[in-house]
């Protein structure tokens, strides 16, 4: 096979005898779409977060490795008022960025980088807000802009948040990849050389990797920051083989081409488990794969129409077909292991039950709809083409027409994001296990201007009671909160649950130090492999 040849040929040409040391050691991930950038605030795809957010930068706080527990990051550490509502960092001195081919760092991190990152997404005056058309999907989505009062460097070492109101998902959400902190300095000379693209393209970071080279649609390359604040990696090159074919990262990964493969496909996990060279790793996935619908998109903005769209589609026969026993129906947007989630809030099958109400809106023999399919496997959805097509097959049922329509997986967000679609497949995975991640994400009104709410619907009584959820500290309280949530999205049905998936990730016996993710993201700051 061709590019197994040439994926061969890249590792051994990486896999040199340094000066005076031992074979430098590689390691290659076969991931399964190309980055929508290397900033983490302007993305949204979790193949940008793993190729950018978790090899090149660092947050004020992060997620404990296999953990969903915050401890440490580029603050040392944090102090927080009685009232809940002042958050005072206290950074990490003596933090290095990378440099780039156009860029060499005249300081080290400080106060200025974390009010450049924050700032820059929530105010719409600063001067790099516009950098790049940039929407800031997460930012905006999980409401921080509203949160946060106002930010203050007290010095250079500790910069003090003021929110509106206390917050339990304060910390949680800035702990997320997207609040990667950026350099401050180089932005401002890339601006002033008239090179602001360089910012997305040459990433300049803090993390365990810099970025040494990118082949668009094929290949990753790193190298290790030996001045990393957390300690110098263990592995010298860091590759990603972007492989979006998942029988192709089976294939890659049991000839030793890759030592670490995103997800594979469902009908490989049993072959896969069975490999002595193999170590399956899986997990309950904190996800969920949905049928969104476009309410600006008439007849759309008809509940009974999305209710009847919704009754026609057979969940399980999706799920056997394809999960392949590695997912089960969805009962909600929200997970089955988060507090509030409930077994409910999802539509049941009733074909006739879809006819009914198509008649009663008036369309039961003329609606013609597009129905937008990922180009990638993501592990909330391994096949969204073969998805899609089962979908077609029970609109057809009840007298309904639907063209299947697909792009490159960032022309696909891009455009999903604008609102170009009538219905359309995609997900999430959670990135703290809190309810409000993905409610917040993909369904508040604040999400559509930045286009993370691709149903493009707005409730403010919803989103009054996910702000009541961010308030409240008690957990019994906040699952109350959200169960109540749940039940405006059963009533309006801005979307479908269908899935949620395991999440498998094969790892080769020759990878040490592996972490797996609680929310299936991929980090090698810590990871090592034998000689």
């Amino acid at each position: 096979m061709k590019s197994l040849q040439l994926l061969r040929t890249a590792v051994l040409a990486s896999s040199v005898l340094m000066a005076g040391h031992a074979t430098a050691k590689t390691l290659v991930y076969c991931s399964e779409a190309s980055p929508e950038t290397f900033t983490p605030m302007i993305g949204t795809a979790d193949s940008t977060m793993d190729a950018a957010a978790k090899t090149i930068f660092n947050r004020l706080v992060e997620f404990k490795p296999g953990s969903t527990e915050i401890g440490p990051a580029l603050a040392e550490s944090w102090d927080v008022s009685s009232d809940g509502k002042t958050y005072t960092f206290h950074l990490r001195v003596g933090v290095k960025f990378h440099s780039s081919a156009h860029f060499t760092p005249t300081r080290e991190f400080n106060a200025d980088d974390v009010l450049y990152t924050f700032n820059r997404q929530r105010d719409e005056d600063n001067p790099y807000h516009k950098l790049g058309n940039a929407s800031y999907e997460y930012f905006n989505a999980l409401g921080l802009g509203s949160m946060i009062d106002k930010i203050e460097k007290v010095d250079d070492y500790t910069v003090r948040f003021t929110l509106t109101a206390p917050n339990v998902t304060f910390l949680s959400g800035i702990a997320l990849d997207y609040m990667s902190i950026m350099s401050l300095e180089q932005t401002q000379k890339m601006v002033a050389a008239g090179t602001p693209e360089l910012i997305d393209s040459e990433p300049v970071g803090t993390g365990p990797f810099m970025l040494q080279a990118y082949m668009l649609d094929s290949q990753i390359r790193y190298t290790a920051n030996k001045d990393y604040w957390g300690g110098a990696p263990k592995i010298d090159t860091l590759v990603f083989a972007i492989t979006p074919e998942p029988t192709v990262r089976v294939e890659r990964l049991k000839a030793d081409e890759c030592q670490v493969a995103a997800p594979p496909p469902p009908s490989a996990v049993a072959g896969l488990k069975g490999d002595p060279n193999i170590d399956l790793l899986q997990l309950k996935g904190q996800n969920i794969g949905v049928l969104g619908f476009n309410v600006e998109h008439k007849p759309l903005d008809d509940v009974r129409v999305r209710m009847a769209l919704s009754k026609a589609v057979n969940r399980q026969a999706i799920v056997d077909a394809v999960y392949e026993g590695a997912g089960t129906v969805a009962g909600s947007v929200v997970p089955p292991a988060q507090l509030g989630a409930v077994k409910d809030a999802a539509v049941e099958y009733d074909p006739e039950g879809a006819k009914k109400l198509l008649a009663e809106a008036g369309h039961a023999d003329d609606l013609k709809l597009t129905l937008w399919a990922m180009p990638v496997s993501r592990p909330y959805n391994p096949n969204a083409r073969r998805m899609a097509e089962l979908i077609q097959a029970d609109w057809a049922a009840v007298g309904v027409k639907s063209e299947i329509v697909t792009y490159e997986w960032g022309e696909y967000l891009k455009r999903t994001a604008a609102g170009e679609h009538d219905t359309f497949l995609l997900g999430g995975s959670s990135d703290n296990g809190d309810p409000d991640n993905m409610l917040s994400y993909m369904l508040t009104c604040e999400g559509i201007a930045g286009g993370s709410n691709r149903s493009r619907w707005c409730d403010r009584d919803f989103d009054k009671l996910l702000m009541q959820g961010r308030e409240t500290a008690d957990a019994t309280e906040r699952a109350d909160i959200y169960r109540k949530a749940q039940d405006i999205l059963k009533e309006q049905v801005p979307l479908e649950p269908i899935a949620h998936s395991v999440v498998s990730i094969p790892v080769r016996k020759s990878v040490l130090n592996y972490v797996l993710d609680p929310f299936g993201r991929q980090n090698f700051a810590h990871v090592d492999i034998a000689e």
